[in-house]
């Protein structure tokens, strides 16, 4: 005899599926209100009583009372908790389910009754569980409830036309070409004529009376049209109503997999998987989404376009509560206890007395947020970004010396020696009338060198130790340390910076490399975000220009007019492939051509089959003035300050992204004197010029970095790839900042309370977490 959990299931599943279908009293034979008054209906009298009435109702009030009823069924979350079993082993024989058989998401697509070859059709597609169909989301929908009337479609427009087949015919114009013709009468009672070029294969599909649904553009030849074919289904009775007459979905596919297979996998996947929510309805209440099976309906088989709208958005809510849980739990910061400082607003006094300048609001701001973590028990992970010149080594200075105050040495890693240096130099200037004592490691120093400060760190002689990688050695002991500052981290390992954590210090990362709010709460999801958004009073903009290739002569006119006053120039070029032996090849040439077009500069070279050390040696003579004009083909380091350089040339400028640009322009504008930044672009495009246009007119990193998020998605901006961003099917990082937000709030909420996710009410979570992972070694974390 079935229990109440599974009559509940049975009923919730047709329920269900009437929501899903849009709410036409069709999913069942007779209708809802004969599903309930079978035996199945009894055992939920006010599942009856919301449904009374239903065939009356107009969709509106059809959905309200379907709702209201789905939400009585819902099972408690800890019923369903338990019903989670561990992930099955993948792909052995397996029976295919019997009809109206439940399988849980994990179970292997051969369990579906697919048809022939349909498991495999599904593996080469990369989908392998149940779970993996339900996740393959269309990648584009189209509205076919009211197909267009051909007679009112433009030349060239690209459209979508349902008919029957009535006439078809071959023809060869000339030898090596295939024309297939085919007259399709539409439901109007118009007629289209199709076309197929060089697609005998397609021909077997074609027969006479076949129902078609074509997508392609639209021809016209006085009163006839034709269509040029990009793509066809055919329809048959039984999918009549999941390609046609509503809005559908079109799947990434191969070649020999049709929508209409893929359209059918996931509907019986949708019938077939209990599709319970990990989610307790008062989470989703307090963030405003649906539950999960209106979502997964909803992206598959949308009633609407509301429909759509709010699956698309609790799917994309979930993608981002999971990337939020794996990144807090992975960077531990759940759970990790820190120092606890007292950071007194009297020490931030004391430091800020000591400095020739006054910080800004922003920077004020900032402190405040990082003064508030340091005085907690946490753990403090919390990443700084501002732009070129905003003043974020000043505030990491004062966090050091409030950690130096309260008895703990702080250290701060750079990427580079030249960095280490130049981070060295300022802290000393910021904290050495303070009685800091700041201390230097870095590979070029001698043995003894770099013994005799090892030791000294150890006995704790020195309060704070700039350097690079070479802090994170294993001979490296620090005797009590209290504070790392990590200078752009994206450079460094996950592991290279948990060495330097080793004894949990509280962590402060700076970024000088603007990214959107919504980027940087995905791609440094383990730490919270403080933004230095304002710069400090007196700093002269830098005029940036673009200009055409053929106007070359009269910028390096304008460089040499700098230099005749004293002033040094960067050139950068880019190349369209790395290729090392390229860019030394095209670094020469680049500068043997400025030689013969500038005879009175003396110019030096930076490319990239140059070690670590020669080009920390270029540099230091660069910034010595021992010549005038660097060229690179390298982006030169971020952070290199180099005052008496007033101009950067950027060739072939279409070839980076704008931060990139952004950044390169950042070289210059270090000194008291107005800078320049020249754009050369080599191409003349309209749209070339438009997106570079953006860096003329704008010197706010951030506003930039938006707008480069836009144009070319995350995965281009410079820096995320090591990011360990996943790809993220729904997401829209350049629109959702407030949904990051949101489930970024949740996420932390959630490891607060219950930082391994072990309450039996979160296993289902958990679990789903688990699964959505692609990296063993973050399962290992949970």
């Amino acid at each position: 005899m079935a229990t109440v959990a599974e009559l509940r299931e049975k009923l919730r599943r047709p329920l269900a599926a009437e929501l899903a279908s849009g709410c036409q009293n069709r999913v069942v034979a007779g209708g809802v209100e004969k599903l309930l008054a079978s035996p199945l209906g009894n055992p939920f009298p006010k599942v009856r009583e919301a449904l009374a009435g239903y065939a009356g109702l107009d969709a509106q009030g059809r959905e309200v009372a379907l709702r209201a009823a789905l939400d009585l069924l819902t099972e408690p979350d800890s019923q369903k908790a338990a019903t989670r079993a561990a992930p099955v082993a993948r792909r052995v024989a397996v029976p295919t389910a019997e009809p109206g058989e439940r399988l849980p998401p994990d179970a292997p697509v051969e369990r579906l009754d697919s048809g022939p070859g349909g498991a495999r059709k599904l593996h080469t597609l990369g989908l392998h569980l149940l779970r993996d169909v339900l996740h393959a989301y269309p990648h584009r929908h189209e509205d076919r409830r009211a197909l267009p009337d051909l007679s009112e479609v433009e030349d060239g427009q690209k459209v979508t036309v349902e008919g029957r087949v009535v006439a078809k015919s071959r023809r060869s114009p000339k030898p090596g070409m295939q024309i297939l013709d085919v007259t399709l009468e539409t439901p109007s009672g118009g007629r289209v004529k199709a076309t197929w070029f060089n697609q005998p294969w397609v021909e077997k599909q074609l027969r006479e009376g076949a129902r078609l649904v074509l997508t392609g553009r639209v021809k016209r030849f006085g009163r006839s049209v034709q269509l040029g074919v990009e793509h066809l289904e055919t329809v048959d009775g039984a999918q009549d109503s999941l390609s046609t007459g509503r809005i559908v979905g079109v799947y990434d596919a191969k070649d020999g997999i049709s929508q209409e297979f893929l359209r059918r996998a996931a509907f019986r996947t949708l019938q077939t998987v209990p599709l319970d929510d990990y989610l307790p309805a008062h989470w989703r209440r307090q963030y405003g989404v649906t539950d999960l099976s209106d979502a997964l309906w909803g992206i598959h088989f949308p009633a609407d376009e509301a429909h759509l709208s709010r699956a698309n958005h609790r799917l994309r809510f979930d993608e981002y509560l999971f990337l939020e849980l794996r990144m807090l739990l992975q960077g531990e910061d759940a759970v990790l206890q820190g120092k606890r400082f007292n950071a007194k607003g009297d020490d931030i006094h004391t430091f800020e007395g000591a400095l020739p300048f006054r910080f800004t609001n922003a920077q004020r701001r900032v402190l405040l947020e990082i003064t508030d973590d340091m005085r907690s028990d946490r753990q403090m992970a919390r990443l700084v970004q501002g732009d070129v010149g905003s003043g974020k080594t000043a505030v990491a200075a004062c966090a050091l010396y409030l950690a130096v105050r309260d008895g703990y040495q702080g250290a701060l890693m750079a990427p580079t020696e030249i960095l280490a240096r130049q981070h060295y130099a300022n802290l000393v200037g910021y904290l050495g009338q303070l009685d800091i004592r700041v201390g230097l490691l870095i590979g070029a120093m001698t043995p003894k060198a770099k013994l005799e400060m090892q030791t000294r760190i150890a006995e704790g002689d020195v309060d704070v130790v700039v350097g690079t990688q070479a802090l994170i050695q294993e001979n490296v002991r620090f005797d009590n340390l209290g504070l790392a500052v990590v200078d752009e981290e994206h450079r460094f390992g996950v592991q290279q910076r948990r060495k330097l954590l080793a004894g949990r210090p509280d962590v402060l990362v700076m970024s000088a490399t603007p990214i959107p709010r919504s980027l940087a709460l995905t791609a440094y999801g383990d730490l919270e975000l403080s933004v230095i958004d304002e710069l400090p009073p007196g700093r002269t903009p830098i005029e940036t220009k673009l200009i055409q290739d053929t106007a070359r002569q009269q910028a390096y006119g304008f460089v040499m007019r700098q230099i005749r006053e004293g002033r040094q120039a960067f050139v950068v070029t880019a190349l369209i492939e790395e290729n090392e032996n390229l860019e030394l090849l095209a670094a020469t040439q680049l500068a043997d051509d400025l030689k013969t077009i500038l005879p009175e500069a003396r110019i030096d070279l930076l490319h990239g089959k140059m070690s670590a050390a020669e080009k920390d040696h270029v540099m230091d003579r660069f910034r010595a003035h021992d010549f005038d004009i660097l060229v690179s083909t390298t982006v030169i380091e971020v952070g290199v300050d180099v005052p008496n350089a007033t101009v950067m040339v950027i060739e072939n400028a279409e070839r980076f992204g704008l931060a990139q640009l952004h950044q390169l322009r950042g070289r210059v504008g270090r000194g008291s004197a107005q800078s320049y930044c020249v754009l050369i672009a080599g191409e003349h495009s309209k749209k070339t010029r438009q997106r570079l246009k953006i860096i003329e007119g704008s010197t706010d990193g951030f506003v930039i970095a938006e707008a480069d998020l836009k144009l070319r998605g995350p995965g281009e901006i410079r820096g995320t790839r090591q990011s360990g961003i996943p790809d993220l099917r729904l997401a829209d990082l350049a629109n959702d900042t407030q949904i990051i937000e949101q489930a970024r709030e949740l996420a932390k909420h959630i490891l607060a309370h219950d930082p391994k996710l072990e309450h039996p009410r979160l296993q289902y979570l958990r679990s789903e977490l688990q699964n959505r992972s692609q990296s063993v070694a973050y399962r290992e974390v949970i």
